[in-house]
């Protein structure tokens, strides 16, 4: 009885989204994107100077029927005398009966300015996997063309680019790493008014940007913004605020325009190991059913060190 109410809800609450414009974003988004910049730009490829791992795991508004999960494990490196970067994204993205896979490879050209100053333009081609479970849903609304098919390993074809300007201290980046649009269904029902219905991925817009301060020998204090943009939905940005102490431990604040507030942790181990760890507790009303967002990275860098290039990186 529980489970065929909890699908009942599910199917209701997402004939509302699917049948109207969204006015949410669709991309899976990350608390700690300052230090997984590759999932939304291709032009950050290659920035660690040496072979660079992150995985990370995200568990959104814990305790909600059908909350997001996104799981990213992203790999870069430069090549060719620093002159190229390559990477690659393999994500996996479930949120109710939708699930998403994306398999994609990174290639970043940089212009080399001195002072270790860089100009990047990447970018980030393969292929996006869409399954979607909506016929096993039970609607309110019995007969509901929406959720009376399956999306069955729909397979896209997908591409994107950046440009990133960034130094030992800074960096500033402008990105859409889907700019195809995609729909869930090959065939689109007609709705009551005869104009044809489809439901798909739109192309996501980030402005992105960081600074690191000196506060005195062992301390130092790094704000960063997110800025998200996507047809249908408002503007979105996230602020943070970290403070990076002895060269071995991140701490630091977050806050997400009318969603959450948050703080966020990572630790060096060693030079090439760290681990981070953040919280998101929502401020909307999802308060009322969720009990906040869990986000673990692990992150893994090898191979030799450029000279001049510091360890660990500040983004």
């Amino acid at each position: 009885m529980k489970m065929t109410k909890a699908k009942r809800w599910m199917g209701s609450a997402l004939g509302m989204l699917l049948g109207t414009t969204l006015l949410a974003q669709q991309d899976p988004q990350f608390t700690q994107y300052m230090f997984n910049l590759l999932a939304i730009n291709p032009a950050y490829a290659g920035s660690a100077e040496r072979v660079s791992i992150k995985a990370l795991t995200r568990h959104q508004w814990v305790g909600f029927a059908g909350a997001p999960t996104t799981q990213t494990l992203a790999i870069h490196s430069p090549l060719m005398r620093e002159t190229l970067g390559i990477g690659g994204t393999i994500m996996r993205d479930e949120h109710g009966p939708v699930t998403q896979y994306g398999f994609m490879l990174d290639l970043a050209y940089r212009i080399h300015f001195g002072g270790e100053r860089k100009l990047a333009f990447g970018l980030k081609g393969g292929m996006n996997l869409v399954q979607g479970r909506f016929g096993e849903l039970s609607p309110l609304q019995q007969g509901d063309q929406v959720f009376q098919q399956n999306v069955n390993t729909k397979l896209d074809p997908q591409f994107g680019f950046g440009l990133m300007y960034y130094g030992d201290r800074f960096y500033i980046g402008l990105s859409t790493p889907k700019l195809l649009r995609t729909e869930f269904f090959e065939d689109a029902p007609l709705d009551t008014t005869g104009s044809a219905w489809q439901q798909g991925q739109r192309p996501h817009y980030f402005l992105s940007g960081g600074y690191v301060f000196n506060m005195g020998m062992y301390h130092k204090f790094k704000p960063t913004f997110l800025v998200k943009a996507v047809q249908g939905a408002p503007i979105s940005f996230d602020l943070s605020a970290n403070f990076f102490f002895f060269e071995k431990f991140w701490l630091g604040a977050m806050y997400r325009h009318q969603d959450a507030v948050g703080a966020l942790a990572q630790y060096y181990f060693t030079d090439g190991i760290s681990v981070g760890y953040s919280y998101d507790y929502p401020i909307s009303v999802l308060r009322n059913y969720s009990g906040g967002s869990h986000e673990v990275m692990l992150g893994f860098d090898f191979g030799r060190k450029l000279k001049g290039i510091r360890s660990p990186r500040y983004f």
